[in-house]
């Protein structure tokens, strides 16, 4: 991998975790499986992120039940345990549903 590519992901990585951590600070989200498939059936959900390590099934799963209700779905590069800290967590999260973003800009990236 070139050095300038590296550094693009390492630098939306980045992003994607402040955004996260204003998410977590600002806006209203709910961390794990049972309760993203829950929000999504409800349609409460903006955006489902999940995991690097999350098994297949599970994904297919969380990423139909999105499709279904129109939600946008982000495959986090990291594993769970990355992902819960950037949540600001001490424990692994696997899938994470954003109900409200807050400040954040994280559901409709300014690119």
């Amino acid at each position: 991998m070139a050095p300038a590519a590296q550094k693009k992901v390492k630098k939306s990585a980045e992003t994607i975790n402040t955004r996260l951590s204003l998410v977590m600070k600002s806006g209203k989200s709910t961390l794990g499986y049972k309760s993203a498939l829950k929000t999504l059936r409800n349609g409460k959900s903006k955006l489902v992120i999940i995991s690097g390590n999350c098994p297949p099934l599970r994904k297919s799963e969380i990423e139909y039940y999105a499709m279904l209700s129109k939600t946008g779905v982000h495959h986090y590069a990291g594993t769970n345990i990355e992902l819960g800290t950037a949540c600001g967590k001490y424990f692994r999260v696997g899938v994470l549903s954003i109900l409200d973003q807050g400040d954040s800009d994280i559901v409709t990236p300014a690119e």
